[in-house]
């Protein structure tokens, strides 16, 4: 198939390179979180919840979104069609899998998903969203007679207004009790030291791979 040949195979091929591209995203994540809180040891923020983000943790974060993304696309697509993590590994080692590197890639890749939940207010973003689409369909869908009939005791665009607060408010809270614990993992995820020790091990596993063609697992 053409998204086989075009897409996934290269994706699996390129593993010990997102291995290693992964690293640096989570040096990043490291020296930056260390920065913003000033020390290497606080382990949550000063705020929960900070609007103030600057413009270069929207960029990293949406990178890493996506570096994340393809790293676990890269490591299913080298699970499940048997691809060799580099071309050295497939010279040197085995024209096949490397099940440890699919694997890490598939955890870290995730992991570097669930960074920006502890730098942008999700229940809130996810809130507005669902309130935003319920109530721009109803105000479409609701038929005229209806909104005849409500124009006899208060104006329309008032019920649409607390509609999306009611909304809001329910979805905002919902979501935030249902990521209590999903929040707690991203928090351990922005502890500086915990970001630099898996960087340094995606550097030594991505050069064994595209060097050395050896996992160190």
């Amino acid at each position: 198939m053409a998204i086989t040949d075009q897409f996934l195979i290269p994706l699996g091929q390129l593993a010990g390179l997102f291995v290693i591209i992964l690293g640096v995203f989570w040096l990043i994540f490291a020296f930056y979180e260390a920065s913003r809180r000033k020390s290497w040891r606080k382990l949550t923020k000063v705020e929960e919840w900070d609007f103030n983000i600057t413009a270069f943790l929207k960029f990293l974060t949406a990178l890493g979104f996506f570096a994340g993304l393809f790293c676990i696309i890269s490591g299913v697509a080298g699970l499940i069609l048997n691809i060799a993590p580099s071309i050295a590994y497939q010279t040197q080692t085995a024209n096949e899998r490397n099940y440890f590197t699919s694997i890490f890639l598939i955890v870290l890749g995730i992991l570097t998903l669930m960074k920006p939940l502890n730098d942008l207010p999700i229940p809130s973003i996810i809130g507005f969203l669902v309130a935003g689409g319920v109530t721009i369909a109803i105000a479409f869908l609701i038929p005229d007679s209806a909104v005849a009939l409500i124009e006899n005791y208060i104006d329309p665009k008032i019920v649409l207004i607390v509609i999306f607060f009611i909304i809001f408010t329910i979805i905002g809270l919902t979501v935030k009790f249902y990521l209590t614990g999903v929040m707690f993992v991203s928090k351990i995820l922005s502890f500086p030291p915990f970001a630099l020790i898996v960087a340094g091990f995606c550097f030594v596993q991505g050069f064994a791979l595209l060097i050395y063609g050896v996992s160190l697992v």
